[in-house]
């Protein structure tokens, strides 16, 4: 299990990235809040690879209804990280498995967490 950041800071901010080790690789992915529901996604472009963030912890769109590639500008849905616009229409982001507890946003890393 990993402590990513309280609830508190991820309603204001709405997104956050992080760093995380998977098989011994470090692994860039970020947390996002939309209406009382968080989601955890890598941080990796299904259509190039590059990392999604405008900036740390900018994830969003200008309107805060997606999550959009800095790269092409692709767009994804916060509930679900299904692409919807071109050059990646119908490919998703790889989700993480995100929970929380005690007010805290935590990422399961394994399914015994």
């Amino acid at each position: 299990m990993l402590v990513i950041c309280t609830v508190a800071e991820l309603q204001k901010s709405k997104t956050i990235g992080f760093s995380y080790k998977r098989e011994g690789e470090e692994q860039s992915a970020f947390v996002v809040y939309d209406g009382g529901e968080v989601y955890a996604y890598e941080n990796r472009c299904p259509h190039v690879g590059v990392e999604l963030n405008w900036q740390p912890d900018q994830f969003l769109s200008l309107d805060g209804f997606s999550i959009q590639c800095s790269l092409h500008g692709a767009q994804f849905r916060l509930e679900d990280g299904f692409c919807h616009s071109s050059p990646c229409s119908g490919k998703s982001l790889q989700p993480l498995k995100v929970a929380i507890c005690a007010e805290n946003v935590i990422i399961r890393q394994t399914d015994k967490e």
